[in-house]
């Protein structure tokens, strides 16, 4: 049960840092960064079970493959 509270903990966090940058001056790559390095920390946080380095290290990966989309 511990690993389930961890990544809700974590995917809340995300959503609530994304809501509050907003997006309205940012270009198509920079949406894309962001978008990534947030489906990248989920997905870190979900692979290894909730671990703050798992999670950086997923959002590090995820936002560079982000900001590589469309180039």
């Amino acid at each position: 049960m511990k690993t389930m509270q961890k990544l809700a903990v974590t995917s809340v966090a995300i959503c609530a840092f994304a809501g509050l940058t907003g997006c309205s001056g940012m270009t198509q790559q920079d949406k894309n960064t962001a978008i990534g390095a947030g489906a990248g920390a989920v997905g870190g946080a979900v692979l290894t079970g909730g671990s703050a380095i798992g999670t950086v290290g997923g959002a590090a990966v995820g936002g560079v493959i982000g900001n590589q989309v469309g180039k």
